[in-house]
């Protein structure tokens, strides 16, 4: 069967009432948590993770999914309106964005914002489509070799392409590995970390740790800095629909930032940030008028949201079809995955192919959604932004106390997620990246599992991952992640 004709069954699911219903909570609490300043979607999808255990599988990843695209819908209108970017990828946005704001232009760039993520995320759903199942036929042939060798490219290339510092978030990850090592040694029967507490033999909890480190973690840094509880919000003035000039400066923009975003997603080094950037300075060159870029551009904001929203589109591509989550947001949803027993890669599209596909469609209604309602609740959505970061930050801590709580109800739980929130709480205000240390959390025990097959398989010949060609590919690299950073990165007297 083809990808269309799966996609259309997919479609044929995600089209009920039910799912349509799933879909529109996901779309609207997206783009609710995306507005309010220093939320994301990884803190949502991880505040939302207890929730697996009442939902049935398809249900949740609609409502996933749409949080995925919602949260970045909503982190547009942040870093326009408060300059305040509720995402990395959000970061270039704001830089034109918040100065068209304040000239009195903040409507026409929600709009080219709203209309860029749209057409960036409908394609990159649409290359998402076909370019999975592609990547799907290669990892067949990945044995325990290549998928370690696979294992310890997403672990450089997290380490060194987040964070300020290569050992900052080669620092993180040590932390998530250990973390990801607790419990009993499947080999040995050894129990490893436990100190002594008979709740962690069967390793920590996924839903806490990660609840701890994003949701947690974040409340306790806003509430210990003054600076970021104080914001101000650029008045939105005028009609949300752009003007013709607008248009014609907009649409070239949104094309080229979508074929910038979608292969950077996909590939392990990738992510948002570089796109955005990448589609800044080449409209800052293309444009007929390169002096308004510093003053409130609307080039400078078509062009970034664009490849912002596609690179979101491409880093599913190795999630679904290789586990290899890229970003914050999805280690969050390869957790979800693994709630429910499940583990994206190849035998994924066998094993449970139409929930993928269910998944995959699902992604193209809520984008429309979203469209529909960004421009015209725009009003509306900007009202959220005067919630108190007090009231805001106290209710994401109750939340996350009473959904932990619910999952095993256990003190020692709630132990643990005050510790890990502490623990992220302490990264964040010493600049230590939190991506890498859940990505070592996840994937250390799976790298862990492949060594040792592929050291079983050779009978102890540590040569099987420099004689596999695709090992060898991969370990170079990734070996390369770690020295490009260091080589790239000016020097600061």
């Amino acid at each position: 069967m083809s990808a269309l004709e799966q996609l259309l069954g997919g479609f044929a699911t995600a089209l009920t009432l039910q799912n349509l219903g799933w879909s529109l909570l996901g779309v609207s609490l997206g783009t609710f948590i995306g507005i309010l300043p220093g939320i994301g979607p990884a803190l949502t999808i991880a505040l939302l993770l207890p929730i697996t255990g009442y939902l049935d599988p398809t249900a949740a990843f609609i409502m996933f999914g749409g949080l995925y695209y919602g949260a970045m819908y909503g982190s547009s209108t942040t870093s326009i309106l408060l300059n305040t970017p509720g995402e990395s990828g959000s970061i270039i946005t704001a830089i034109e964005g918040n100065l068209m704001a304040r000239s009195g232009r903040g409507a026409p760039a929600l709009a080219t914002a709203a209309i860029g993520s749209f057409v960036a995320g409908t394609i990159g759903t649409l290359l998402l489509t076909f370019c999975a199942p592609l990547v799907v036929k290669l990892a067949i042939a990945f044995g325990p070799a290549e998928y370690f060798a696979l294992m310890i490219l997403a672990f450089t290339t997290a380490s060194a392409m987040l964070g300020s510092h290569i050992y900052k978030g080669l620092t993180a990850l040590a932390i998530g590995i250990a973390m990801g090592l607790i419990g009993i040694d499947e080999l040995t029967g050894q129990a490893r970390l436990a100190f002594g507490y008979p709740q962690l033999l069967d390793g920590v909890d996924l839903v806490v740790v990660a609840v701890g480190l994003f949701a947690v973690g974040e409340a306790m840094h806003v509430a210990s800095r003054r600076d970021l509880r104080e914001v101000t919000v650029e008045t939105v003035k005028g009609s949300l629909w752009m003007s013709r000039e607008d248009w014609r400066r907009s649409w070239k923009p949104w094309l080229r930032g979508t074929a910038l975003g979608f292969p950077f997603g996909a590939l392990p080094a990738g992510g948002t940030e570089i796109p955005t950037f990448l589609s800044y300075f080449f409209e800052k060159k293309l444009s007929k008028r390169p002096r308004e870029f510093g003053t409130g551009a609307i080039e400078g904001v078509a062009g970034p949201e664009a490849a912002n929203n596609s690179a979101v589109a491409g880093v599913l591509v190795p999630l679904l079809s290789l586990g290899l989550p890229t970003s914050a947001t999805a280690a969050i949803l390869l957790v979800a995955f693994q709630q429910y027993g499940l583990q994206p890669g190849p035998q994924l599209f066998e094993a449970s192919g139409p929930l993928v596909w269910t998944l995959i469609a699902s992604l193209f209604i809520g984008n429309a959604m979203l469209l529909v309602l960004n421009l015209p609740l725009v009003g509306v959505w900007v009202k959220l932004l005067s919630i108190p970061q007090p009231l805001l930050y106290g209710g994401i801590l109750v939340f996350s106390t009473l959904g932990v709580y619910s999952v095993n109800r256990s003190a020692f739980d709630l132990g643990l997620l005050f510790i890990t929130g502490f623990i992220g709480y302490l990264m964040r205000r010493f600049e230590f990246p939190v991506a890498p240390c859940i990505i070592g959390l996840i994937l250390g025990p799976l790298a862990e599992q492949n060594l040792r097959r592929a050291l079983s398989i050779s009978q102890g010949d540590w040569s099987v991952f420099v004689t596999h060609p695709i090992a060898l590919i991969l370990f170079i690299l990734a070996a390369t992640m770690l020295v490009l950073p260091v080589l790239w990165r000016p020097k600061v007297n």
